[in-house]
């Protein structure tokens, strides 16, 4: 078989392949032959089709199938032969000229770039740090408590006010007519903790059993209910009932009831500690993997095979497809989805996974196993039997492979910050967790 790669642009290459014409005969033949051992048609018995019938029913897409064979075949071979890098598949045509008795094609593809990355010591990455105050584990028992909590009705002449669950008819109209969802009966809801819109809360805050009372309520331009969005109705609401909410006291009886083996206080109030530890650990990691990702990309000089960052845009397309039809959208699988949206994105994806690959190839900063087990471990510890979880890990290779690509991940980030100029900033748990004010 003759090769010949040449260099078109960047990272296109063209590569000529030449296949025997007899080779492609025989194996279509031997496949027909296949074929009519097994072969039922009408008039015939099993197993006793003539070839020549054989050949005129699946001759031609016998044919294109050893063609597609052969020919990806051939390139494989001439690719590893010339130490190719491959990105992507190739595009393959016949080729007009070739010597009697053979077939030409030619094979236009891309390759894997050279990365250039830029002295890591050079590189600046600012390093966050936080810890887990005694205010946060407070928190944290709250939400524990709420969790918990009892109601019991009150006093007849009591207002209700936040925290409170009441229950009330409400009826609401728009130019006085009545709309899809404006009515309910013995409908409940918490006082205060955002479960209606806010001027449905402030018209029930204050009220007293009994008690009806009407007020305009403006609809959100974005509210989920697109006949109402944008527009104001009218609502009827009549508190029925009001129920004042009791929290459990933090005591030994709580940590009980929680399944702390320590069932003290201070035991309570440490695996409270213990659990917001690790989520730190892992939203610092995110953080600052997110800043060395950012460095490196910088740091880094590469051109992007476009056959990689067309296969991550119909990802991220078929991705939002998925998404939209598991929203329940009407023909979300044919919605026109325009490739530049995704193209920086998936640009980006491409040049980090790239750089990613060649610091790991050149550093040996591949996934140990002790590491993965590991990880999968701190991943588990959080459930209430671990033992399952990690068993749960272990017996799918696609999960293990999403544990060992976070894994490689965490040690470039590792070897990043082992090498760059690094300042660290250290931020409050609100801050890290989003609930910063």
């Amino acid at each position: 078989m003759a090769v010949n790669v040449e260099t078109l642009e960047k990272l296109e290459r063209k590569m000529t392949l030449t296949l025997p014409v007899n080779v492609i005969q025989s194996e279509v033949e031997a496949r027909l032959r296949k074929i009519a051992r097994t072969a039922k048609m009408d008039g015939f018995r099993p197993g006793k089709v003539p070839m020549n019938v054989v050949a005129q029913r699946y001759g031609y897409s016998v044919h294109y199938e050893v063609m597609n064979d052969k020919v990806g075949e051939a390139f494989a071979v001439a690719a590893n032969e010339a130490k190719l890098r491959v990105a992507g598949q190739p595009r393959i045509t016949e080729k007009e000229g070739a010597p009697e008795g053979e077939l030409a094609f030619d094979a236009v593809f891309e390759v894997f770039p050279e990365v250039k990355i830029g002295d890591l010591a050079e590189a600046e990455v600012e390093k966050l740090t936080a810890d887990v105050s005694d205010a946060a584990i407070d928190r944290t028992l709250d939400i524990l408590r709420k969790q918990r909590r009892t109601f019991a009705q009150r006093a007849a002449d009591a207002p209700a006010q936040d925290g409170d669950r009441v229950t009330v008819d409400f009826e609401g109209k728009i130019d006085g007519e009545a709309f899809q969802g404006g009515k309910a009966e013995d409908f409940q809801f918490l006082v205060g903790e955002g479960q209606m819109l806010k001027e449905f809360e402030e018209a029930v805050r204050g009220m007293k059993s009994g008690e009806s009372k009407t007020f305009p309520l403006a609809f959100p331009a974005d509210y989920h209910g697109k006949d109402v969005a944008g527009k104001t109705a009218d609502f009827l609401v009549t508190l029925k009932k009001i129920e004042a909410a009791h929290l459990p006291e933090v005591n030994e009886a709580l940590a009980k009831s929680l399944g702390i083996a320590d069932a003290t206080v201070e035991g309570l109030r440490a695996d409270i500690k213990k659990n917001l530890d690790r989520e730190v650990k892992f939203r610092l990691l995110a953080r600052n993997k997110n800043a060395v990702m950012d460095a490196l990309v910088a740091r880094a000089e590469l051109d992007l095979p476009n056959s990689s960052v067309q296969s991550e845009v119909d990802r991220m397309i078929e991705g939002a497809r998925a998404d939209l039809k598991q929203r329940g959208i009407k023909d979300a699988d044919k919605a026109p989805i325009p490739d530049d949206v995704f193209r920086p994105q998936a640009e980006r994806r491409v040049r980090l996974g790239l750089v990613v690959a060649e610091l790991v190839r050149g550093n040996e900063l591949h996934a140990r196993p002790e590491q993965i087990k590991a990880h999968v471990d701190e991943l588990a510890a959080s459930y209430e039997k671990p033992a399952d979880v990690v068993r749960w890990y272990f017996s799918d290779n696609r999960r293990l492979a999403e544990v060992e690509a976070i894994v490689i991940e965490n040690n470039v980030t590792e070897f990043v910050l082992s090498k760059a100029k690094i300042s660290e900033k250290s931020i409050s748990f609100d801050e890290l967790m989003g609930q910063a004010d």
